[in-house]
């Protein structure tokens, strides 16, 4: 008999099975993919940010290096790019087969499903296994959602997954949804040549930003040629040798008009994965597909627990990472621990966005009091000198307390910068304990330091 076996090995279930491995327990894997890493490493965070990287890459060399002096002409090779993102996922996923071997845990490949609060039934290419185990965890992640009528072929009308392995750049690709997925991949696409419109239901981009970060963020898509129709909705797509796009305005007034686009990106959310385990037949409560849990990552159900893209909260890798860790050493007999305050968002478009904490309209709505600091790159030294200036941080602190509440970040390196923001979060740190620790110079770190000086208005160099 097992002591956990989780069903799922992406970010959360394989990093809760190694835990669990160290912590001395005996554990099995059960994957339905012929590799680990679930959406993340095989057709999400990982092959994304390949191709981000690399697209970024040409379009600095087809445009900014100039400003540097250096001056090339560079040609797009898209088959050598599609290799970098093949051979990176493959890096990847391959790491965490060794990384499970390596810790002793039995991988299954083939469709779990939920027999018992004691057994999972798996069917592989060989049969039918049957695992007993004192504790099982659903690790099983999401999938892409898609709009009623219309259908994902992941060739003109494509996923996520579909949009990293496109064999050409699109001419015209039209992205339906305005959130993280769909404007890093509309950038990838952008940056390589196609024209992109992005059509978003809400009034403005990336809901559940903070709202000033949002707003700046758009301006700087449309100054890169994005054509955002805002407040609007897709309601039909025709096939033919090219897609006609019906769209609507959302509030269901005014006309309706018709766009052409090679390629459509549905990119509306994603939802937990749950098809085929068992759940209804063993009675696990459920809530709008999420799976409930308490405190302790337990369901309803004794010996059976979730966490990840399957529970409460946002969809996240490192969330779900955190949470694996976190049930690994509850059912270890330790205080295992997630802030969720303290879990940053990020998006990887250029430049990068990143949050951690409240947004203001959160503090508002709480009605809690609150100082903000700013500082905008445009001020900072090594900025200039990588003619990255554009974005600014801004931090939200307590009025009376001084601790930080919020930290959002508009600019390159965002995704980077805003760990040191978590950490001050999760140890209750102030803006004044920020304002006083040293930062390298010249680096754009020194802009987060600027923002906690402006938070007491004494910022240096602004």
């Amino acid at each position: 008999m097992y002591d956990l076996v989780v069903v799922g090995t992406g970010p959360g279930g394989y990093v809760c099975a190694i835990r669990a491995a160290q912590l001395g327990m005996k554990v099995a894997v059960v994957e339905k993919r012929k590799t680990f890493g679930g959406t993340c490493l095989n057709v999400g965070c990982i092959p994304s940010k390949a191709l981000l990287q690399a697209s970024e890459k040409f379009e600095e060399a087809s445009h900014a290096l100039a400003g540097f002096g250096v001056v090339v002409k560079p040609t797009l090779d898209l088959k050598a790019m599609m290799k970098h993102k093949d051979d990176t996922v493959a890096a990847n996923v391959n790491g965490v087969a060794f990384l499970l071997k390596k810790n002793k845990i039995d991988a299954f490949i083939g469709e779990g499903t939920i027999k018992s609060a004691n057994s999972v039934e798996v069917k592989t290419g060989e049969g039918i296994e049957t695992l007993a185990a004192k504790n099982i965890v659903i690790a099983t992640g999401s999938e892409a959602v898609s709009l009623p009528g219309i259908e994902i072929d992941e060739k003109q009308i494509v996923s996520s997954t579909g949009a990293l392995s496109l064999p050409k750049v699109p001419g015209r690709l039209l992205v339906i949804g305005a959130g993280i997925v769909g404007l890093e991949l509309g950038s990838v696409w952008r940056r390589l040549g196609a024209q992109v419109t992005v059509v978003e239901f809400l009034d403005h981009i990336l809901a559940g930003m903070d709202r000033e970060v949002a707003t700046s963020f758009q301006r700087i898509l449309e100054k890169q040629a994005f054509d955002l129709l805002l407040g609007h909705k897709v309601t039909k797509v025709e096939k033919g040798k090219s897609l006609k796009v019906s769209i609507a305005p959302a509030a269901g007034d005014g006309e309706e008009v018709v766009r052409e686009a090679d390629v459509v990106l549905v990119a509306i959310g994603r939802r937990p994965y749950t098809e085929g385990l068992g759940l209804e037949a063993l009675g696990v409560a459920m809530e709008r597909g999420r799976v409930l849990i308490d405190e302790r990552f337990a369901t309803n159900v004794p010996g059976i627990y979730a966490i990840g893209d399957v529970v409460r909260g946002a969809m996240l890798a490192h969330k779900a990472e955190d949470e694996g860790i976190a049930l690994a050493e509850m059912l270890a007999g330790q205080h295992g621990h997630v802030n969720y305050e303290a879990v940053a968002s990020v998006v990887y478009t250029a430049p990068e966005i990143a949050a951690v904490g409240a947004s203001e309209e959160e503090l508002k709505a709480k009605g809690l009091a609150y100082k903000v600091g700013k500082f905008p790159f445009s001020a900072n030294g090594r900025a200039r000198a990588m003619r990255a200036t554009e974005g600014f941080v801004k931090i939200l602190a307590d009025a009376t307390t001084d601790r930080v509440l919020g930290v959002h970040i508009v600019g390159a390196g965002a995704g980077e910068l805003i760990a040191e923001a978590c950490v001050l979060i999760e140890f209750g740190g102030s803006a004044e304990d920020l304002a006083r620790t040293c930062h390298a110079h010249p680096t754009l770190s020194e802009a987060v330091r600027e923002a906690a000086l402006a938070v007491d208005k004494r910022a240096i160099h602004m």
